[in-house]
């Protein structure tokens, strides 16, 4: 039976950060995932995603994502990639809008670089914007946008390069306590032994932590990338990432990174799904119609002909934050999962703070907020 320091449970944008920062710091460690690093059944895929400084979820957020910005540069100078471009971010909604008077609590909170500007100001910054005279807007320069399937291929390439073993297509059955360890059980029979594990899998995370699962739900969320109508307006050096309260539902969109068009989505559930594995189907053509009617509303440049859609999975808590932090039942076993749909930026910070818990059982990092036991209380390990 093969032994490690560390076992990574997915390797995911979490999954893929931690086994990278374990060797790095000379960690024997070993990564498992299911299919295989940058694939698109999970929540680490669809081309972009945006990184903002402020943070309309909780202003606790925000020392984590300067930490992140750090780590993402550092990733970029260790592999000569580039996987962070800067682009901003627009903030806009009704008048009142909750989000946007959020993220302003916060950029004050915590002295982030921002801009309150009018919707002629922003307009005529940004002219792929459109906006009613009376909504509030919030400008932050340092966002930017993310690549996650480089990201999560990068971190797991320089892991193995700095000495970490790989098993894709490799579907973990069970991880259990053995001793001071851990026992990892795959189900085509093999068994590792480590010293700890990070369970990092994502939606799949209630199989291996059946605990945890009913303070779980999985939602289908779309993304679609359309055709611009004026491509000079939507570049990333013309057009910021941007976030739009329309008082009826929150959308976000990324200007076009890659050439593949503008990427839009609702920032909130589009149905409940029985498990990870349950069909996904990319977004209806009824779907993206509504989608499209508030881009030639609001982003007119961006509102052409839709090129595709695709969809992933958030994993969502019942208050919408993290679960973070050691098994109150086994501090051998470290839990990394769900992010609720916001998470992949933190991924370069996440994965230090997981390499601390599963070596040291602890951090310094201010993580209170994402406490495991919020929700597992003094549950037995199933």
């Amino acid at each position: 039976m093969v032994s490690y320091d560390v076992a990574v449970v997915g390797l995911g944008a979490m999954g893929a950060a931690s086994l990278y920062a374990l060797s790095q710091r000379g960690c024997r460690a070993v990564g498992f995932d299911r299919y295989a690093p940058g694939h698109d059944r999970g929540s680490s895929h669809g081309e972009s995603r945006i990184i903002r400084m402020a943070y309309f979820e909780d202003p606790a957020y925000v020392p984590l994502v300067r930490l992140a910005y750090e780590g993402w540069r550092r990733l970029e100078a260790h592999t000569g990639q580039r996987v962070l471009t800067r682009t901003g971010i627009l903030e806009a909604g009704i008048a009142g809008s909750a989000s946007v008077e959020s993220s302003l609590r916060s950029a004050v909170q915590h002295d982030i670089a921002h801009e309150v500007l009018t919707p002629r100001q922003a307009v005529a910054r940004f002219p792929a914007f459109d906006l009613p005279s009376d909504w509030d807007c919030l400008f932050q320069a340092d966002a930017g946008v993310l690549e996650p399937e480089k990201a999560v291929r990068l971190l797991v390439d320089a892991a193995e390069a700095l000495g970490a073993t790989v098993h894709t297509q490799a579907r973990v059955r069970r991880v259990t306590p053995k001793g001071e360890g851990v026992l990892v059980e795959l189900e085509d029979g093999q068994t590792v032994e480590a010293g700890a594990a990070i369970i990092a899998a994502g939606p799949w995370i209630g199989e291996l932590v059946p605990e945890l699962k009913p303070h779980l739900t999985l939602t289908r969320q779309t993304q679609t990338w359309f055709a611009p109508t004026a491509p000079a307006l939507v570049t990333p050096d013309r057009m910021p990432a941007f976030l739009l309260d329309t008082g009826e539902a929150m959308i976000y969109g990324l200007p076009d990174i890659c050439g593949s068009g503008v990427k839009a989505g609702l920032h909130g559930p589009e149905g409940v799904l029985d498990d990870a594995d349950a069909p996904r189907a990319a977004a209806s053509a009824t779907e993206t119609a509504a989608l499209r009617r508030v881009l030639e509303r609001l982003v007119p440049a961006a509102a052409g002909a839709v090129r595709r859609s695709t969809s992933c999975v958030y994993t969502r808590t019942p208050d919408e934050h993290f679960v973070l932090g050691l098994h109150p039942e086994a501090a051998q076993i470290v839990l990394a999962s769900p992010c609720s749909g916001h998470g992949f930026k933190f991924a370069s910070l996440i994965g230090e703070v997981l390499a601390d818990l599963a070596t040291t059982r602890t951090t310094d990092k201010p993580i209170a907020l994402f406490r495991p036991d919020r929700f597992l209380g003094a549950a037995g390990l199933a």
